[in-house]
């Protein structure tokens, strides 16, 4: 298997990069977060690799850096997500906003990405928010700008707790909160975040 590559980059294409190691080209496809890093043609360059071999074809995916090959990794994880859906994705939202992201089950990041509507994006929250633990703390970039309003203090935080208090985990009350935010705006009282918090739970 092949987990790294180093060698000169010989061509920059549309969907990933083509990389000469000692004369050989190794067709690398990336996602818009990678190539936006790499290099100029006749540079030197380094790549993280997962390597997919199927009876019809070996694909190699680069990565610039661990975080993203991480979530590559737990991304394909999830049933209908393949290895260029997971692309996608982290061209769309990196990994410092898909963690954030899953932990507060907002469906709107995943849904930028070409080829995930909402039923798809629901099944990768529900299926990866108690794994995103796994890829270290979850902590936004200096640049994250979140598509949901703060909720963890105020009447956001005493709606979470209440929900916590009828048996959810912290992960599926702030979700689930957040969701309710989202909707009811961020002056809604904290008896109307549990009411909605509670419908989009049973959804």
């Amino acid at each position: 298997m092949i987990a790294k590559l180093a060698g000169l980059v010989d061509q920059l294409e549309h969907d990933g990069i083509v990389i000469d190691v000692n004369g050989i080209g190794y067709r690398t496809f990336c996602s818009t977060r990678t190539a936006n890093r790499l290099p100029p043609v006749g540079s030197t360059v380094r790549l993280l690799v997962e390597t997919h071999v199927r009876e019809d074809h070996i694909h190699l995916y680069g990565f610039i850096d661990a975080a993203e090959r991480d979530w590559f990794r737990l991304l394909t994880t999830v049933q209908g997500v393949g290895a260029r859906l997971a692309l996608a994705i982290l061209s769309a939202a990196g990994p410092e906003r898909l963690g954030p992201a899953i932990v507060a089950q907002d469906k709107l990041v995943l849904t930028q990405a070409e080829g995930v509507g909402p039923r798809l994006a629901a099944r990768i929250v529900n299926e990866l928010r108690d794994k995103v633990g796994s890829l270290g703390a979850v902590v936004p970039s200096p640049g994250f700008v979140p598509l949901i309003p703060a909720i963890d203090q105020g009447v956001g935080a005493d709606a979470i707790s209440a929900l916590e208090n009828l048996g959810l985990s912290r992960t599926e009350a702030a979700g689930a909160i957040a969701a309710a935010v989202r909707r009811l705006g961020g002056e809604a009282a904290a008896d109307a975040l549990i009411k909605a918090g509670l419908e989009e739970l049973a959804r």
